[in-house]
């Protein structure tokens, strides 16, 4: 068994929320549980009951009451709340437990001096900006796109979106002018709102020939509002008297379209409900994450991935969100934990990358701020090695409950992650989250525990997509997730779940190692050969032998500037490989490349570098838009034309 790094308290259910949860669930319904694992069966065995109990514990607003809980539970096609009316905006706005003078967003940018709203502040910035987009023509269904980063106005713009009933949209602004076009073009928005600038570290951004491109390519705008963030201040929303209002909605009403990364095609436009994210959002950050009124609630994210969308349905249980823009390694890998501190951030959510890469550069949090007020550490966007775990226990805090996660902008949360009355175990995500029937499959689609399989979800959740815009029959949608297993949700990723409900994800199954017939994750190996002090980035693929051999396993290293690959260095990983994973991760070439291709929100990809190396051209291989470094697939080409 893992190490364990944490051990909840022996008064947990009496300090927390999801303790609070189980306490109501005896005294409102009767029901009584021993302990996690219990109360996650209960939760996929009776999808309608837990999911009713998760309004009628949170209450929710209903300005219609619903039918039923989940009267049809297919996938795809299962029918939540049918007949109930509600308003997303509402509920994050009700603020539950805090006072109009509290704050509610703590804003840090590398671009202006800090910002806060208190809870009156945020609800009069929200009634004018839906003043604004009244006066614009924006009503029920249509759409509003945001060119923007993670700053108070991008969320006051959401807010107001959803408060109409209209459908709101944002690109982070550093996605470039294709990226943009080829996600706007598909929902066809009415307005525009976009930032002329920002800074990233000391460096000036310059967005206006981007936003002047983006609004010529779209010709279903009809106003444009800008945001002076680089190039000066000024009033963004009018002034004006009217109320805020919220339109009661159908629990599936579209709230917000988010996107895949488009990295083989178009992105896929993904709708999400104002019911399902609502109820798994109050699922997830008050009984995982355990946040409620007093804390301070901060991931690192931008406005182009969905975990910003997570993170500022913070206040609906009483958080205040901490919201940064900026580059974080600016001045250094210091700069989040010193805004940390500064906030009296609460819960600070990052990704593996960012804390690898604090560990590698020998940052101690602990030493740099004060962080006696953290509670909790969130890590997701690719799976934490145990090496990672160890180093949030040794250099942020002992006292932190620790939650690796996994989940996707398919589903706007984490399906896998921590919960209070959980240990924590190096390298291991601690649980399947409330309400999420996951399970690993076999190649021939049985469930199996103990065993490397395919992550599927075997029962409905409310927060999977009520479909992707335009796709008017379903059959897109149908094809994406339940074309592998009718009837089941596939995933794309390969995980272990153990008797106890504890997981590990060893990465995507479309870019697994198969040698000699054994299944090997990625994971494993980055964490290997990125522990090295000379590799800065790694990615590696395995190449099938059309003729049945073994194939080929290659690996490529971005080496710190001033190195250059050599015998030494190769004998060097191939030891490191062998020794701590098995011969079978041995590589069979190695070579030097000058960059790892990364989607926009920071994932490494695999695939399109193995579809480069077996003859697909450069421009079919990814859509270049989807990347945040598309020269750097010129470097595969290369290595592909000096093995021919």
């Amino acid at each position: 068994m893992a190490k364990e790094l944490w051990r909840p308290p022996a008064d947990v259910r009496d300090r927390t929320r999801i303790g609070a949860f189980l306490r109501w669930l005896s005294s409102e319904r009767g029901l009584e549980f021993d302990g996690y694992q219990d109360l996650w069966q209960w939760s996929v065995d009776q999808p309608a009951v837990f999911w009713q109990a998760i309004w009628d514990h949170f209450e929710v607003v209903a300005h219609e009451p619903p039918a039923a809980a989940l009267p049809d539970a297919r996938m795809p096609g299962a029918e939540w709340f049918p007949g109930a009316r509600l308003n997303y905006a509402e509920h994050v706005l009700r603020m539950p437990g805090v006072a109009d003078g509290e704050p509610v967003v703590l804003a840090y940018s590398q671009t202006r001096e800090p910002v806060t709203l208190t809870a009156a502040e945020l609800r009069e910035q929200v009634r004018r900006a839906q003043a604004t987009l009244r006066r614009l023509g924006v009503t029920r269904g249509d759409r509003v796109a945001a060119y923007a980063p993670n700053i108070p106005e991008t969320f006051v713009l959401m807010l107001a979106t959803a408060a109409l009933g209209a459908v709101f949209s944002s690109c982070a602004p550093e996605f470039g002018t294709r990226s943009v076009v080829d996600r706007w073009q598909q929902i066809e928005p009415k307005v525009l709102v976009a930032v002329d600038g920002y800074r990233y570290g000391d460096k000036a951004v310059d967005r206006r020939p981007e936003v002047a491109a983006i609004r010529a390519a779209l010709p279903s705008l009809e106003a444009f509002v800008e945001i002076p963030y680089l190039h000066g201040a000024g009033e963004v929303w009018d002034r004006t008297d009217e109320p805020l209002t919220f339109a009661p909605v159908p629990f599936d009403h579209p709230l917000y379209v988010l996107y895949s990364s488009g990295t083989t095609g178009l992105p896929k436009p993904i709708v999400h409900g104002h019911g399902g994210i609502l109820l798994e959002h109050l699922k997830m950050l008050a009984l995982h994450h355990d946040l409620g009124p007093g804390d301070r609630f901060f991931w690192f994210t931008t406005t182009g991935w969905m975990m910003w969308n997570y993170l500022v349905s913070g206040p609906a249980v009483g958080a205040a969100v901490v919201l940064v823009d900026g580059n974080p390694a600016h001045p250094d890998l210091g700069w989040l934990w010193r805004v940390a501190a500064e906030s009296g951030t609460t819960y600070f959510g990052t990704s593996a990358p960012f804390l690898l890469s604090c560990r590698k550069a020998g940052v101690v949090p602990k030493d740099l701020a004060d962080l006696s007020a953290l509670r909790g550490v969130g890590s997701t966007g690719a799976p934490l090695p145990p090496e990672g775990f160890e180093w949030v226990y040794e250099a942020v805090s002992d006292r932190v409950l620790l939650a690796s996660a996994s989940g996707g902008t398919d589903v706007c949360t984490a399906f896998v992650g921590g919960v209070p009355l959980l240990p924590v175990r190096a390298g291991e995500i601690a649980c399947r989250a409330l309400g999420a029937r996951v399970e690993a499959y076999a190649a021939d689609g049985t469930p199996v525990v103990g065993e490397l399989g395919e992550l599927v979800i075997t029962a409905p959740m409310p927060s999977m997509p009520v479909g992707f815009w335009g796709d008017t029959d379903g059959s897109r949608y149908a094809d994406a997730y339940f074309g592998t297993y009718p009837g089941v949700w596939r995933h794309g990723d390969w995980i272990t779940i153990d008797e106890t409900g504890a997981c590990v994800i060893t990465g995507r199954s479309d870019a697994t190692l198969n040698r000699g017939g054994v299944r090997l994750g990625t994971s494993e190996f980055y964490s290997v050969v990125e522990a090295l002090d000379e590799v800065v980035d790694s990615v590696v693929v395995h190449l099938e032998d059309p003729a049945g051999g073994a194939g080929e396993l290659l690996l490529f290293v971005v080496l710190r500037p001033e190195l250059t690959l050599d015998d030494a260095l190769r004998a060097r990983i191939a030891r490191e490989l062998r020794t701590a994973l098995s011969p079978r991760h041995v590589p069979d070439q190695v070579f030097q490349v000058d960059a790892v291709p990364r989607t926009l929100s920071g994932k490494k990809l695999e695939v399109p570098v193995k579809r480069i190396l077996t003859g697909t051209p450069v421009d079919r291989a990814a859509a270049k838009g989807a990347l945040a470094n598309p020269e750097s697939l010129r470097y595969f080409e290369a290595v592909r034309l000096a093995r021919q």
